[in-house]
């Protein structure tokens, strides 16, 4: 039969789950905050661009924006997010996280490739601008044939061209 614990062990042994449950919890906790303040985690709350150059693997794309002819009226979460609120903050999560993840296991392709689901957010927003003139002529994938517009010239890291990129 086990003897009850006294006091002064019951106490020593909450003291130890608590210091155990603090661990578990801080760590992991502090480690976040560290992160997130290293890479500039408030300023992906803002709608300014130079956001988007915080992970320096951006910065062909910023420069390439500044000089595009959508530079004077859209800024990167025009055209990269959605605009009602809910969805634009899903995004923004979404989007941290896999490019955390990227960056973190450098496991993300170069140059920059946009995903399927950025993709859509993306035509919708192009929709949504120029309903006027897509009315006219029904909805194909805007970047079909304006591939420039958002970023001049192809931006990214480089590497080689697929040969259907190739100018000609």
């Amino acid at each position: 039969m086990a003897l009850p614990l006294t006091a002064s062990a019951h106490r020593t042994t909450v003291s130890r789950l608590a210091i155990v449950f603090v661990c578990l919890l801080g760590i992991p906790a502090g480690v976040g905050a560290f992160t997130f303040v290293y890479a500039k985690g408030f300023s992906y709350l803002s709608t300014d661009p130079r956001a988007c150059v915080n992970c320096h693997i951006m910065q062909s794309q910023y420069d390439s924006w500044q000089k595009a002819s959508h530079h004077n009226w859209a800024r990167c979460v025009d055209c990269h997010l959605p605009h009602d609120f809910v969805h634009k903050y899903v995004a923004k999560a979404r989007n941290g996280w896999f490019h955390s993840k990227g960056f973190t296991l450098q496991d993300f392709p170069e140059p920059i490739v946009i995903t399927p689901y950025n993709a859509r957010i993306l035509q919708e927003n192009c929709v949504a601008c120029h309903e006027g003139l897509v009315d006219a002529i029904g909805t194909p994938a805007c970047v079909h044939c304006h591939a420039d517009v958002g970023h001049g010239e192809k931006a990214g890291l480089g590497g080689p061209f697929h040969e259907e990129e190739i100018p000609r």
